[in-house]
């Protein structure tokens, strides 16, 4: 969906709704909004050892990070939505499946445009049913943590999805997932 007209909770500096926005408001005034991502595996697993990860380029001609690479799906949290819940939907618009979530880390992003609390889930897709929206991938693949890594020091990744794989990755080790 297109920012402009899309309304979504505004939230304070500790996650709480504070108004109903205009997102494309938030992103010009810097208010802090929420976005759920999620990182899809195949059904090789969820954790290091399993499952690759499916990574996408975005097309040249967005407005946001042309060209550029991603292995996060993902979207701005609908007013009344949990993160969880965003994260599901996001899904189903963007690769055309319906899957569980599990959540990962949720963090105050910085954000490269505007600053936001970024939810992070994990979920198990089937590559052969995935039908991904053009408007949002160019090109996608499966890959392993060992390539993902890689691929990150030397492709133009999206500047939100290195941190959030930092912190994602951070929040495993403290959990032992």
């Amino acid at each position: 969906m297109s920012e402009h007209g899309e309304l979504v909770e505004r939230v304070d500096e500790r996650d709480r709704v504070i108004g109903i926005v205009d997102r494309g408001e938030a992103i010009r005034r810097g208010w802090l909004h929420r976005v759920a991502t999620a990182v899809c595996r195949d059904a090789g697993g969820r954790d290091d050892a399993g499952g690759r990860i499916l990574v996408h380029r975005r097309p040249d001609g967005v407005s946001r990070f042309p060209g550029q690479y991603n292995f996060m799906v993902g979207g701005a949290v609908d007013v009344g939505e949990s993160y969880a819940q965003g994260a599901v939907r996001e899904i189903e618009e963007e690769l055309g499946v319906r899957v569980p979530v599990r959540h990962g880390v949720t963090f105050l992003c910085r954000g490269a445009i505007s600053p936001y609390w970024l939810g992070v889930h994990e979920a198990v897709v089937r590559p052969s049913e995935i039908r991904p929206d053009p408007a949002e991938f160019a090109w996608h693949g499966w890959w392993s943590e060992d390539e993902l890594r890689g691929a990150m020091t030397r492709l133009p990744f999206v500047p939100d999805a290195v941190e959030a794989y930092a912190r994602l990755r951070a929040s495993r080790c403290s959990t032992g997932r």
